[in-house]
């Protein structure tokens, strides 16, 4: 089964250990902290969508993209009355094209982790470079290699996974140690990495 339709999968069988109710407090911080003003952004992977939602209610113009069109089915439900005002997408960013220089702010949470070799990494970032406008902020969350090993979790990466990849297409403005932010008792430990566009 291709990670394309494991996801897929999940969703309908309903094992997604990711889900949560309320926007992570790392893109809350971010946005906040860094002073990131409203503009067109961009969310690969956006699963339930509770992140895009909040985006949009800050302002945002969000674009929530995910390979599983029931979890976008299920991210309309939760927008409920502001749904319109997303654009929701059913994409695979192997396969589409993304647009070009169109966005100023991309939030993934737990998309770029999701690919294994350096190369396929290496491509989402460039991908992901692409449609943003220079000096565009990209704020990412990832597994961290450096956590305690669990049997089940995200997939994990070292800094120096994450510096190869993204290097040649984004200047990282801070890396740190967090949790994911969710409703777990002992959330897995990552990387917050805000990078801008070269």
């Amino acid at each position: 089964m291709t990670e394309e339709n494991r996801f897929i999968d999940r969703y309908r069988t309903g094992n997604t250990p990711w889900a949560h109710q309320h926007p992570d407090f790392n893109l809350v911080e971010t946005i906040k902290n860094k002073n990131v003003r409203p503009c067109k952004a961009f969310e690969p992977g956006c699963g339930l969508g509770v992140e895009a939602i909040w985006l949009s209610r800050q302002g945002f113009e969000v674009t929530a993209m995910d390979v599983s069109e029931l979890a976008l089915e299920k991210a309309r439900e939760l927008a409920g009355s502001i749904s319109a005002q997303l654009n929701w997408a059913v994409m695979d960013i192997f396969k589409d094209t993304l647009p070009k220089e169109e966005y100023g702010f991309v939030f993934d949470r737990g998309f770029f982790h999701t690919f294994d070799t350096l190369e396929e990494r290496q491509l989402v970032a460039r991908k992901i470079a692409s449609s943003m406008h220079e000096h565009g902020l990209w704020l990412s969350l990832m597994g961290n290699k450096d956590g305690v090993p669990v049997r089940t979790g995200p997939p994990l990466l070292t800094a120096t996974d994450i510096v190869l990849a993204v290097d040649p297409f984004f200047e990282i403005i801070s890396l740190e140690v967090s949790v994911f932010g969710n409703e777990e008792v002992n959330p897995h430990k990552i990387w917050r990495c805000l990078m801008k566009r070269r």
